[in-house]
């Protein structure tokens, strides 16, 4: 198919999978640039743990939006939005195609997909945050299934409740008003990786403890210097918030390894889950031998 624009391409599926270097083959086959949808590779110095492709893996093609944040700094999926879709128009005034590249279910789809975000007020936050110390979390969930019966069912932990009362006082709508339906904001194609469960368990163990053998805990122990623990959204990740109890004495190395990789395994599943519920995309095996012929088929034929 003749296009006058490339559209927008989008590589998902679990952590593990091989998205990386999926999609760095198809910037090389097709001319196109990386657009990092990993929430995670947002933030300098986080490379290890994140498995963040090396520039000598990048294959001399551009990456976008790796690499742009501090540690102690909160990661915005409604800032993210205004970024990627700014690099779209860029990389596509240039002929080339964006690529998303990543398994943060919300922010591909925020690239992607027609999706409005409501705005924040620090001070109703504190508020509120200081309403669920004195409160409870389930006097917090009582209070948004009064307002919002969808969301009270559906969110879980106490940050995302917060914020979506936050939304209905500052909006008098409820949060899952916000909820976005599945209409791409311009045209897109999704390519996702699939691995047989077992096989996918064995990679993400392997993954984990080769991210120890490259120097997982000193990466850590440098990070922590820079403020890890205070970053709302870095000090959380994967192996990272792990890590820092080995810095602190609580957990043994092994045990750290241990934890890692049972919380990943529950990760990619979460990934698996969330893409597979979206039917634009086109699943193909990580092992193919024509994995990058199909991609590339599947995107100049979408």
């Amino acid at each position: 198919m003749t296009r006058s624009v490339p559209p927008v391409v989008a590589v998902v599926g679990p952590t593990g999978s091989g998205k990386s270097d999926l999609g760095v083959a198809l910037a090389q086959r097709l001319g196109g640039e990386i657009i990092n949808a990993d929430s995670m590779q947002f933030y300098r110095g986080m490379d290890i743990g994140t498995a963040k492709l090396p520039e000598a893996e990048r294959g001399g093609v551009p990456h976008h939006l790796l690499d742009i944040m501090d540690v102690t700094e909160e990661a915005s999926v409604s800032a993210f939005q205004a970024q990627a879709r700014a690099l779209i128009t860029q990389i596509q005034s240039r002929g080339r195609y964006p690529i998303l590249v990543g398994g943060s279910g919300l922010y591909v789809r925020a690239a992607l997909d027609v999706l409005e975000f409501p705005g924040t007020d620090p001070v109703l936050r504190r508020r509120l945050e200081s309403e669920l110390a004195q409160e409870g979390l389930e006097a917090l969930r009582s209070r948004l299934q009064a307002v919002d019966p969808a969301s009270a069912a559906r969110l879980g932990d106490a940050r995302r409740i917060v914020r979506a009362l936050e939304v209905h006082e500052l909006t008098g709508r409820p949060f899952s008003s916000f909820m976005p339906d599945r209409t791409y904001f311009q045209p897109a194609v999704q390519v996702g990786l699939t691995v047989e469960r077992s096989l996918l368990h064995q990679r993400l163990a392997r993954r984990v403890e080769l991210m120890v053998e490259q120097g997982l805990e000193a990466e850590v122990r440098r990070l922590d210097a820079a403020g890890l623990r205070t970053g709302k959204t870095a000090g959380r990740a994967l192996g990272y918030a792990q890590f820092l109890k080995v810095l602190d004495g609580e957990w043994t190395t092994r045990q750290a390894v241990e934890d890692t990789v049972v919380a990943t395994r529950q990760f990619a599943r979460r990934q698996i889950t969330w893409f597979r519920a979206d039917p634009r995309v086109t699943w193909l095996d990580f092992d193919d031998a024509e994995l990058v012929n199909k991609a590339a088929a599947a995107i100049l034929e979408g």
